[in-house]
């Protein structure tokens, strides 16, 4: 374009060419580089768009390692009674996560899992919806195994609070909508409402508008939990998973999501992964885990009477919080 403009130059100097034509010869090379520039655009894009594609088709390609059965059927709704039988797993055939796991949860019933790190509380979730096959043993669900029935069946009986509550950029109204996405405005009010976020909601200029940001960082961890707790409410499921749902929380923020569980947990069969042992001393039975395998189980107070590995961690955190507390007191 700089040689075409040179040329017409020297000849409008020369006087071969009128300013006209220089003007012209201007307006056609805009006219045509313009088009041209967009070309190169449209191009990288495309080249871009199809190296997303390919990297997609392969996602898609990949196959699951846990399967249905063919013909497997749908989980009929039942009475949400829980059974892990000898159950064993191992993400490695050299190193064993959890060792002929045995224990029950009758319907209605809240049951506590708990135990040092790396004992396998999280494992027993991840086994419960059917992420991972298990290495032997089974769980059965309502007297029927798990491994018979469709996954889809099987985690919409499910619903679950987990200790890190996954949170899209939108609003918190459709945030609370992803439990249940085909449920009303009402049904997500009435969760919000239940969930005791509407207090929170109403003190925002945007309401249940406001857009939460990435992961959810515009909110604290109680809040939160709460969107979680709102997004189980929703699912109206049998079947209730608490995943150290409190554990990030601070003492005020703890209690105020305990009470929120507690009312969501009614009627339903819950299952609780805890680290805190102040937030699970009514529970119906509590399940000590050691090393992947069952070491206690019992209630509160009788595990705290035999003097054994619950006692020793029931009264290290207790050391823990008391020492916190002395910490904390002015000097």
């Amino acid at each position: 374009m700089t040689g075409m403009m040179w040329l017409a130059a020297v000849c409008v100097a020369a006087g071969t060419m009128t300013i006209g034509d220089f003007v012209l010869i201007n307006a056609f090379m805009v006219q045509l580089f313009v088009p041209l520039n967009f070309l190169g655009f449209v191009y990288r894009e495309i080249k871009g768009s199809m190296a997303n594609i390919e990297k997609m088709l392969q996602l898609l390609r990949v196959q699951t390692s846990v399967n249905d059965k063919p013909g497997a059927q749908s989980l009929a709704p039942g009475n949400g009674n829980i059974e892990f039988r000898d159950v064993s797993f191992s993400y490695r055939p050299d190193r064993e996560i959890l060792r002929k796991v045995t224990f029950n949860i009758d319907a209605g019933q809240k049951v506590a899992v708990v135990g040092a790190s790396g004992a396998g509380k999280s494992t027993l979730v991840k086994l419960l919806f059917r992420f991972y096959d298990l290495s032997g043993g089974a769980i059965r669900i309502g007297g029927v195994d798990i491994s018979d029935v469709s996954k889809h069946s099987l985690r919409r009986a499910i619903g679950i609070v987990p200790q890190d509550t996954v949170l899209f950029n939108d609003t918190l109204f459709e945030n609370v909508r992803y439990g249940c996405p085909e449920a009303s405005d009402a049904e997500v009010a009435n969760a919000i409402r239940l969930a005791h976020l509407d207090n929170f909601i109403s003190q925002l200029p945007d309401g249940d508008q406001t857009r939460v940001g990435e992961r959810g960082l515009k909110l604290s961890g109680g809040e939160k939990q709460r969107v979680a707790i709102a997004r189980t409410i929703l699912k109206r499921a049998p079947i209730l998973v608490f995943d150290e749902a409190t554990s990030s929380l601070d003492s005020k923020s703890e209690q105020a999501i305990l009470k929120a569980l507690r009312e969501v947990a009614k009627g339903h069969t819950s299952l609780v992964i805890a680290h805190r042992l102040s937030t699970i001393i009514d529970a119906d039975n509590i399940v000590v885990l050691d090393q992947g395998s069952v070491v206690e189980q019992g209630t509160h107070e009788a595990l705290l009477a035999r003097r054994g590995h619950y006692a020793e961690l029931w009264f290290s955190q207790q050391r823990d919080q008391q020492k916190e507390q002395q910490e904390e007191l002015p000097v």
